[in-house]
C-alpha cells in the first residue's frame, strides 16, 4: 500500500488565468459609420429660360402659353384680311385697271398698345394677292389680254387699325412682275406705300378711302412712287420714275 502511494507525484497545479475582457475603443468615426443609413429622395432640379447655364436646353411654348406671359391688359387677337370686287389699280397716266381681288387673303397677329390701337403684323408667308390677268382685270372696258399678267409678290404689310374709329394705316411693301408668256417678263417693280382708310395723294394720282364698319369692311388706298428698273423697254412705256394708285376693297376680322 504504501509503495503504491511513493509512486504518486504530486505536482502542484498550474493555476487558472482568467483573462479579464478587453476594453472595446469605438472611434467617433466608426460610431457614425455604425449609424442606420438615411434614404434622401432624389432631388428634381428645375430649370427656367433665366438659367444661367449655357448648356441648358431651351424651353419651348405654345402660342396660348406666351400669351398667358405677356403683360396684363395687352389682348392678342388672330388678324384675319380679305380682298374683295371693285377695286383699281392705276400707275402713269393710264386710265384705271378695274380689278378683282376676290379671294385674295392673309393672316396675322394683333396686340393693342397703351393707346388702344391695335399693331397689327401678317404672316408674308400666308399672304396672298390674286394676279391680274384676263379673268380678274378689265382695262377700258375690255378684259386684260391673255398674254399679260401682273403677279403680286408681297414683302411687307403691317400697321395700325382702331376698332372704335375704324381707321386703318397698313404698310405695305411688294413687288410687281409684268409679264408677257412666253415673249417677255420684266425686272419686278418694288411699290411701297401705305394703305389708308383716309386720304392718299401725291403729285399724280390721289385717293381716299372709307373706315372700317362694325363688319371689318373698309376701302385702303395708297399713292406710290415707282422708280426705274433695269429695262429700258419698261421705263420707256411706263415713264419712269412715276406713281401708282391702288385703291382695295377688303374686310378685317379680328379674333
Amino acid at each position: 500500500m504504501m509503495s503504491d502511494l511513493s509512486n504518486l507525484s504530486v505536482k502542484p497545479q498550474t493555476p487558472c488565468k482568467i483573462t479579464p475582457p478587453k476594453t472595446l475603443f469605438v472611434s467617433s468615426y466608426s460610431i457614425l459609420s455604425l449609424q442606420p443609413k438615411v434614404l434622401r429622395a432624389p432631388v428634381l432640379a428645375l430649370s427656367s429660360s433665366y438659367s444661367s447655364s449655357s448648356s441648358s436646353s431651351p424651353i419651348s411654348m405654345t402660342t396660348k402659353e406666351a400669351e398667358e406671359l405677356r403683360p396684363s391688359g395687352k389682348k392678342v387677337y388672330n388678324v384675319e384680311f380679305k380682298t374683295m370686287g371693285d377695286c383699281k389699280l392705276g400707275i402713269s397716266w393710264y386710265p384705271d385697271f378695274e380689278y378683282d381681288a376676290q379671294g385674295g387673303y392673309g393672316f396675322g397677329t394683333g396686340e393693342c398698345d397703351s393707346n388702344g390701337q391695335i399693331l397689327v403684323s401678317f404672316d408674308i408667308g400666308k399672304l396672298y394677292i390674286p394676279p391680274l390677268t384676263s379673268g380678274t382685270t378689265k382695262f377700258l372696258g375690255l378684259p386684260l389680254p391673255p398674254p399679260f399678267r401682273i403677279d403680286i409678290e408681297p414683302q411687307v404689310f403691317q400697321g395700325t387699325l382702331n376698332r372704335e374709329s375704324g381707321k386703318v394705316e397698313l404698310e405695305f411693301k411688294a413687288k410687281f412682275w409684268f409679264s408677257a408668256s412666253p415673249i417677255y417678263k420684266s425686272p419686278p417693280l418694288l411699290v411701297e406705300t401705305v394703305l389708308t382708310t383716309e386720304e392718299s395723294e401725291g403729285q399724280l394720282r390721289k385717293g381716299k378711302g372709307q373706315r372700317m364698319d362694325r363688319d371689318g369692311k373698309c376701302k385702303l388706298v395708297g399713292v406710290a412712287t415707282v422708280d426705274p428698273i433695269d429695262d429700258a423697254f419698261m421705263n420707256t412705256f411706263l415713264s419712269l420714275p412715276t406713281e401708282c394708285l391702288a385703291i382695295l376693297n377688303a374686310t378685317i376680322s379680328l379674333q
